[in-house]
């Protein structure tokens, strides 16, 4: 095993120890027969290809309901596609948003009535994604299938081969059971996963799908169904990095852009009336990396009486860096939880630091926003103050997968993400898997804010109000 990876970073992101392994939304530039589809979007993007028309067919149709849902950047309307179309790809919708600025169709690969195949540009970037969406029969129309692959720097879509042969199912459900038994962090459920599998495959599910993508999104499914993980599952990926490769690969510097493109998930800082601070965090990137942009958060932020963090739109990231933001919200050095890992059947402390570096907010009221898209290491985030009793927790039940993954390859092109450890938190004695993280206040994502100032206002009224 190559030691432990992150929580889940959105879906843009795969987690690997030390870099991500990174099979992200394809980015196909679609130029849709509706003019909304291609909204005017106010992230500046380099230049502007060619548009290609997309088919009026209920895929096509759905594929512009998405464009234009997805580049508004409105997240009430994000939502409401995602709940009109039944979308998969729903509760990453915004994450993937901010990092990528939006997408443009560059090219159809393919069209059929009910599945198309595409090619979109990042807006905010050059880098390139292929997409696969597939509707189900009927009316209303709804997503049967939807994924995206990142386009690895140096490659055109059009020399990426997703074909598969016959064998190629079978293969993989071998691969995958083999490392679901070695590795998955529940023995008993691995099994129970991998015989579903075995079953699917014997019940002939599997043996209409000839393209890559497809059966990656498939095999995903009949993983969640048994397991309930939402961070388990198959990824396609147009070519898998070296084992243990050393040197920094065109995808590892384009992840770091990215990264550094959304300043590593602190995307606002503000001050509120009644010296309430506000801090937007959309990722929890590596520390090596992200760590001092924590930090200039934190000064930023001054000497606030109180402050809120906004994880509502966090789909994750890596749990050191959880630990390292968490370090400047306690006085003294306080152990918040032990990772248990399978592989060497051991067990991790993990504390909080109080040497980092810069001005910290250990006495201050906190409150963390959350939603039902919260997931992975954000919601790692909300448990861990809410159970040391360090933070009130405002908003939405969120998304529940508390499992740290890292990627093992099947083959040159499938890629497992295995959650190989869990968090053993030292107050409950165990973690928020399958559960989500319950608030203290419930209240809908888009009245958290209001309701967390108005509670941070109260709070400090009582203490003896602010002291500024």
């Amino acid at each position: 095993m190559k030691g432990l990876g992150c929580f889940v970073l959105a879906a843009s992101v795969s987690c690997a120890a030390s870099k991500p392994n990174a099979p992200g939304p394809a980015v196909a530039r679609v130029a849709v027969a509706k003019p909304e589809a291609n909204a005017p979007d106010a992230v500046a993007k380099p230049a502007e290809p060619a548009k290609a028309v997309i088919p009026d067919t209920p895929a096509g149709q759905t594929l512009a309901a998405w464009l234009d849902a997805f580049n508004s950047g409105d997240a009430a309307r994000m939502n409401d596609f995602s709940s009109r179309y039944k979308d998969p790809m729903g509760r990453w919708i915004a994450s993937v948003r901010e990092v990528t600025g939006g997408f443009d169709v560059v090219a159809i690969e393919k069209s059929e009535p009910r599945s198309i195949t595409f090619v979109v540009k990042e807006k905010a970037s050059a880098a390139e994604q292929i997409g696969f969406l597939r509707v189900a029969s009927g009316d209303p129309v709804v997503i049967e299938r939807f994924t995206l692959v990142a386009i690895p720097p140096g490659i055109k879509a059009a020399d990426i081969q997703t074909d598969i042969d016959a064998e190629t199912p079978a293969r993989i459900v071998d691969a995958t059971d083999k490392a679901l038994n070695a590795q998955y962090v529940y023995p008993a459920l691995a099994k129970k996963m991998a015989q579903a599998l075995h079953d699917h495959l014997k019940h002939g599910d599997d043996q209409s799908i000839t393209n890559g993508p497809e059966l990656a999104f498939v095999l995903t499914e009949q993983l969640q169904d048994v397991s309930h993980d939402r961070h388990v599952r198959v990824e396609w990926q147009p070519r898998t990095a070296p084992p243990e490769s050393g040197d920094p690969s065109d995808e590892d510097r384009r992840w770091k852009e990215q990264m550094e493109r959304i300043n590593c998930g602190f995307v606002k800082v503000e001050h509120f009336d009644g010296n309430i601070g506000y801090i937007k965090l959309d990722a929890f990137g590596p520390v090596e990396l992200c760590g001092a942009k924590a930090t200039e958060a934190f000064a930023s932020l001054g000497d606030v009486d109180a402050v809120i963090f906004d994880v509502r739109g966090n789909g994750g990231g890596w749990p050191e860096m959880v630990t390292y933001v968490e370090s400047y919200l306690f006085a003294k050095r306080t152990h918040i939880y032990d990772m248990y890992t399978r592989d060497g059947n051991k067990t991790t402390p993990n504390w909080t630091n109080p040497a980092v570096p810069g001005r910290k907010l250990a006495t201050q009221p906190v409150y963390v926003l959350t939603s039902a898209r919260t997931f992975s290491a954000a919601e790692a985030f909300a448990y861990d103050l809410q159970s040391a009793k360090r933070a009130t927790i405002v908003g939405e039940v969120t998304g529940g997968g508390a499992h740290p993954t890292h990627p093992e390859p099947l083959d040159d092109h499938f890629v497992l993400l295995v959650p190989s450890a869990r968090p053993i938190n030292v107050v409950t004695k165990t973690d928020w898997e399958g559960t989500g993280v319950r608030p203290d206040v419930k209240v809908p994502a888009d009245q958290a804010l209001d309701n967390a100032k108005q509670l941070a206002a109260d709070k400090l009224a009582k203490l003896g109000g602010a002291r500024k």
